[in-house]
Order: structure tokens, then sequence, then C-alpha cells
């Protein structure tokens, strides 16, 4: 019987200290957490490969890696494609946790494949793997405030304090969409999640 293949799960962003707190590194955010979750305090290292962070299971079967790109997020794909294709993971075994404009802050779904929607780390995902059927896990930054803050100046900026009282629930809610994906299957795990709409709280560039 034929090995199962691996998952591979992506937290987009951007690299160094400069933008760790921004909302565009939500999807860091979200993998370095339920990594932690899942594997505990003395899981193995995060390890530079495939232009990223790569970390690996040994708590799951098949096994499962988990990868920050750190190539900037207008290159992400660059990153994914090439620990995609060194682990022989397939598209539909891909989950990328990304930040979502059109969600307002702490809403989070599970989306099967679609288009980028004008987020360059997904575009630069899809133009990389020459396919969009991987799985998303939007998490919601909400959008600024009309006409106070351009979009790219919106998503390299920090959430707020009342944002930061409540990221332990968005993140918290996110990484168990990781897990009923991996448990369950991205259909099931949409019915799970998606449901919970009503309980959500309130060289490249880096955009």
């Amino acid at each position: 019987m034929a090995e199962e293949a691996s998952w591979l799960v992506v937290g987009l962003g951007n690299p160094g200290p400069k933008y760790a707190g921004h909302r565009h590194n939500v999807g860091f955010t979200v993998v370095e957490q339920w990594f932690l979750d899942r594997e505990g305090p003395y899981a193995a290292p995060w390890r530079e490969k495939f232009h990223g962070l790569l970390a690996s299971t040994s708590s799951t079967s098949p096994r499962t890696f988990v990868l920050k790109p750190q190539t900037y997020m207008n290159r992400s794909g660059q990153s994914v494609a090439a620990a995609a294709n060194f682990h022989h993971v397939p598209p539909q075994r891909m989950i990328v946790v990304h930040d979502e404009l059109d969600f307002e802050f702490g809403r989070i779904a599970i989306k099967l494949g679609g288009g980028h929607g004008g987020h360059n780390g997904l575009r630069d995902i899809i133009a990389q793997l020459g396919s969009a059927d991987f799985v998303r896990i939007r998490t919601g930054i909400g959008r600024p405030p009309p006409g106070r803050t351009e979009v790219s100046s919106w998503v390299l900026s920090d959430f707020s304090a009342s944002e930061r009282a409540e990221m332990p629930d968005l993140v918290a809610l996110a990484s168990r969409a990781i897990s009923a994906i991996l448990e369950q299957g991205p259909a099931a795990a949409m019915n799970e999640i998606n449901a919970r709409r009503e309980q959500s709280p309130g060289s490249g560039n880096p955009s």
C-alpha cells in the first residue's frame, strides 16, 4: 500500500522583527502557535530550508511540514513551491494561512481553491505552483477606516490594543481550523469552522 502523502502547512508573512506584529504577519503567528500547541515546548527547532523556516511534526501521521517563507510576501511562492516539490506534497494537501482584508477582524473561514483576491502572497503561490487547488485559512484583519489609511499601509501596521487583546481567540480558532483539516479533511472542517462566523471576536517587497 502506498504511503499517504504528507501535508504542508504554510503561514504567510514578512521576515524579520520589523514586521513581526503586523496584520500581514498573522499567518506566521497562527502556524507558530499551532506547531507549539501540537508538538510542545521541546519540539525540534525551525530550520532554514527552501528560502524559509521549516519545521515538521512528530505527532501526526502522515507527517506534516510547517513553513514560514522568508522571501517577503510577494515572493512567497518561491519558498512554497521548493518545499512542496522536495517533499512531494500536491496542492490539494497544502494549507495556506493568510490575512484576509474582506473579513472583519477575528472571522476565520476555510476555502478550497479559488483566486488570489488581490493578495500578493497567494498570487505568487498560485503562479509558482501552477495551481490554485490548495486549502486556505482566511484570517480576518478587516479593512482600514474609509479614507484614512491606504491598504498597503494598513496591512503593514500593528494591530490595535483592543485587537491584540482578542488575538488569542483569533489564533486559537485558526489553529483549530488547521487541526480540523488534518483530522477530518477540508470539507468536514469547513462545516465546523465556517459555521462559527457569529462567534468571531469583534528580495521582494513586504506587501
